[in-house]
C-alpha cells in the first residue's frame, strides 16, 4: 500500500490548534499521558493472551521503555503491548469518535485557569495529542499483536497526516515526538533531561502495572548501561496506610478516573476470612458530563492477585453507585472471567454488597462530620444515588438515611427525613411532598395553598426520579409518602362551623359538580370541592392509585405504552370565578357559555401544574374571544 496523505477530522484540527496553543502551566502531563496508553496496551494484550492461547505475540517481558536522544532532540515511548492495525490507526488517531469532544473543547477554551485547562486532556480520552503540546511533530510506529505487517502515522498536527504500511515494526506501539526548544518561560522543558523524566514517572506513573525503564545515559567509552526501572510497580490498595500519601492516592484515582481534579474521598477496605479482598475506591468531586448517557463507562478496575483483569468491571457496584472509581483486587477469583461468569459469580456478588454498603457507610459519615464535602456529594451524585431507592430494596434503608431533599422548612438548607419527621406537627401522620421542574414551579402549585396556609413542611421533589422511588418505598418509619396532588388531602379536624359550612357548601355545589363532570367527561373522572385550595380557583389530582401525567411521560420515553389515567378536577367554593360559575348555572337555562367556561377553567389548571391542554388552539382561542368580550 502507498503513502496515504489524510485530513483530519474537523474536531480533531481544532483540538490539535488549541493544544498547541493553548498555554498550559505544566506541559509535563503528555508523558502522563503516553505512559498510561502504554499501559492500557499492556494490560489488553495480557488480557488477550489469557483468553486466547493461540495468539501470536510475544509476553515474557512486558514493559514501557522511554528513549531519549538529546542530538536528534526526540523522545520515544515505547510498549509492546497490544498495538493497533492500520486501520485502527486512522480511526483511533485520525478522527475522535468520543461523544465528549465537542464540550471537551468548549472547556477548554473556557477554562479560567491554567490548573483547570492542564487536566482536561485525560478526562476526555485524547491524551496522544497532548504530546503536540511539546513537540513539532509526532511519529507513531505500531504493529498489532498477531498481525505481521505495521503502520507508520506521521504528523506535524496541521490539517493532514501520513498513513504508510511498514514492514519491520516491533509488536506495541512506539510514539516518538520530535521536541520543540526548551522554553523554561512558558514552562516547557527540556524533556531531553533523564532527571526530569524520572521526576515525571516518580510523581504521575509510580503505581503503574508495568515496568518503565529508560536506558541512562552512556559515558565515553562504557559498554551500554543496563535499563533503568522509574516506577516502584507497588500496588497502592496493598500498601498500608501510612505509607502511602494522599497525593499518591490522587495520582492513581486520576489515572483511573480520568479526571484533573482531586477525589472528594478515598475509600479504603481489606476484607479478609473466607474470601479475601482489597479495595480501593474515590468518590469524584464532580458528576463527569456522561454520567447519564447509556455509554457511560464504570470506573472500577478489577485485578487477581494484582494481575489487571478487566476495566470498567459492572459487577463490582450497582448502576446507582456507576460514578465511583478505583480497583478491586481479589485473591480468590480465577484469572480467566468474562463479565458474563462474573454476573453469576457467588464471590463477587459477596464483593458486590461489601463494596456498596461501604460506599453508602462512608457518604453516611461525610454527612455527619463534614457537611461541606456532603453537601458537594450530594449536589453532584444525588440524583443518581437515589436511583438505588428504586433498584436495591435492601440498600433502602441506608440511601434514605444519607439522602437530603429541599423542603418548604429552609430556602437553602435541605433536610433529611429524619428531620422532618421530628418537626412534623401533632396530629400530622403523613410526610407530604410535591414533585415538579423546579422549586419555584412547586412551589407556586395551586396544590401548596392550603399546606402553605397551615404551615405544614412539604419536600420539594425536582429530580425525574423522583416520580418513581417516592412510590416504589411508600412510607419512612411508618409515616406514609403522600404527594400533595394525589388523592383527597385531610389536613386535621375541623371546627363545627368550618364542617357545616363544608356540608352547605356540598350540598349548594352538587348540580354545578355533576354538570361540570358531564361537560368534562372524556378528560377527568371527577369533580370535586377541594380542601387543598385558598387562592386559585380549580387544580387536578391524580387518584391515589394512579400514575401521575409526568411518571406517564417516563414510562413511554421508556417505551413503555401505559394507559393515560384521566384525573380529578378540585374546585375552589370560595373562589368568585367558581361561585359566579355556580350562580349562572343555576340561573341559565342554555349553558352554551359556561361550557367553554369550564373548558377553561379546566385548562388553566392544567396550565398551573406545568401541563398542557388537551387542545392548546382552541385553548387560546377560547381565550382570546373572553378577553376581547372583557374590553
Amino acid at each position: 500500500m502507498p503513502t496515504e496523505t489524510l485530513e483530519f477530522q474537523v474536531e480533531a484540527r481544532q483540538l490539535l490548534q488549541l493544544m498547541i496553543h493553548s498555554v498550559y502551566s505544566n506541559k509535563d502531563v503528555f508523558l502522563r499521558e503516553l505512559v498510561s496508553n502504554a499501559s492500557d496496551a499492556l494490560d489488553k494484550l495480557r488480557l488477550e493472551k489469557l483468553r486466547d492461547d493461540s495468539l501470536d505475540a510475544d509476553v515474557s517481558d512486558l514493559h514501557i521503555e522511554i528513549d531519549i536522544d538529546k542530538d536528534a532532540r526526540t523522545l520515544t515511548v515505547r510498549d509492546n503491548g497490544i498495538g493497533m492495525s492500520y486501520d485502527e490507526v486512522g480511526q483511533l488517531i485520525g478522527t475522535i469518535a468520543n461523544s465528549g469532544t465537542a464540550q471537551f473543547l468548549q472547556e477548554l477554551r473556557e477554562a479560567k485557569d491554567a490548573a483547570g485547562a492542564e487536566g482536561l486532556i485525560g478526562q476526555f480520552g485524547v491524551g496522544f495529542y497532548s504530546g503536540f503540546m511539546v513537540a513539532d511533530e509526532v511519529t507513531l510506529v505500531t504493529r498489532r499483536a498477531g498481525e505481521s505487517q505495521g503502520t507508520r502515522w506521521t504528523s506535524r498536527g496541521e490539517d493532514t497526516y501520513t498513513l504508510e504500511p511498514v514492514g519491520d515494526a516491533p509488536q506495541g506501539t512506539s510514539v516518538t515526538l520530535h521536541l520543540k526548544p526548551a522554553d523554561p518561560e512558558n514552562q516547557l522543558h527540556d524533556y531531553t533531561s533523564p532527571w526530569k523524566i524520572r521526576e515525571i514517572i516518580k510523581r504521575y506513573s509510580d503505581f503503574i502495572t508495568w515496568p518503565v525503564r529508560m536506558v541512562p545515559e552512556r559515558g565515553e567509552g562504557d559498554e551500554a548501561p543496563e535499563p533503568e526501572t522509574l516506577n516502584s510497580m507497588k500496588a497502592l490498595w496493598a500498601r498500608s496506610r501510612d505509607e502511602v500519601s494522599d497525593d499518591e492516592y490522587h495520582e492513581l484515582y486520576k489515572h483511573i478516573g480520568h479526571d484533573w481534579r482531586d477525589p472528594l474521598e478515598t475509600i479504603r477496605l481489606q476484607a479478609e476470612g473466607t474470601f479475601e479482598f482489597q479495595a480501593l475506591l474515590f468518590l469524584p468531586a464532580h458528576a463527569p458530563h456522561d454520567l447519564f448517557t447509556r455509554d457511560f463507562r464504570r470506573g472500577v478496575q478489577l485485578y487477581v492477585r494484582r494481575v489487571f483483569i478487566m476495566d470498567d468491571c459492572e459487577a463490582l457496584l450497582p448502576p446507582y453507585l456507576r460514578f465511583v472509581k478505583g480497583v478491586v483486587d481479589a485473591a480468590d477469583l480465577s484469572l480467566n472471567v468474562s463479565r458474563e461468569i462474573l454476573q453469576q459469580d457467588r464471590h463477587i456478588e459477596m464483593m458486590r454488597r461489601r463494596l456498596t454498603k461501604k460506599v453508602l457507610s462512608t457518604v453516611k459519615d461525610m454527612m455527619a462530620k463534614d457537611r461541606d464535602r456532603y453537601t458537594t456529594f450530594w449536589r453532584e451524585f444525588g440524583t443518581v444515588l437515589k436511583e438505588g431507592l428504586v433498584t436495591d430494596p435492601e440498600n433502602r434503608d441506608a440511601i434514605l438515611a444519607l439522602a437530603s431533599f429541599a423542603t418548604t422548612h429552609d430556602d437553602t438548607e435541605p433536610t433529611t427525613l429524619r428531620s422532618y419527621v421530628e418537626r412534623m406537627k401533632d396530629g400530622q401522620d403523613d410526610i407530604y411532598y410535591l414533585t415538579g421542574e423546579s422549586r419555584q414551579s412547586i412551589e407556586n402549585s395551586p396544590h401548596m395553598e392550603a399546606f402553605r396556609d397551615r404551615g405544614i413542611e412539604v419536600l420539594l421533589l425536582t429530580d425525574p426520579v423522583d416520580e418513581v422511588w417516592a412510590d416504589a418505598v411508600g412510607e419512612y418509619e411508618g409515616k406514609k409518602l403522600r404527594s400533595v396532588a394525589k388523592g383527597q388531602i385531610d389536613l386535621g379536624a375541623e371546627d363545627d362551623a368550618a364542617e357545616g359550612e363544608r356540608e352547605k357548601q356540598t350540598e349548594d355545589y352538587a348540580g354545578l359538580l355533576g354538570w361540570m363532570k358531564e361537560q368534562l367527561d372524556e378528560d377527568i373522572k371527577e369533580v370535586r370541592l377541594s380542601s387543598r385550595l385558598t387562592v386559585s380557583p380549580a387544580c387536578v389530582v391524580s387518584d391515589a392509585g394512579d400514575l401521575t401525567p409526568a411518571l406517564e411521560n417516563m414510562y413511554r420515553a421508556m417505551g413503555q405504552e401505559v394507559p393515560r389515567a384521566r384525573r380529578i378536577l378540585e374546585v375552589n367554593p370560595g373562589h368568585p370565578l367558581v361561585k359566579g360559575l355556580n350562580e349562572a348555572y343555576k340561573e341559565r337555562e342554555d349553558r352554551t357559555g359556561l361550557t367553554e367556561t369550564t373548558e377553561l377553567l379546566h385548562g388553566l389548571a392544567v396550565l398551573a401544574e406545568g401541563g398542557q391542554p388537551k387542545d392548546p388552539a382552541r385553548f387560546v382561542k377560547l381565550m382570546a374571544d373572553r378577553l376581547e368580550r372583557a374590553l
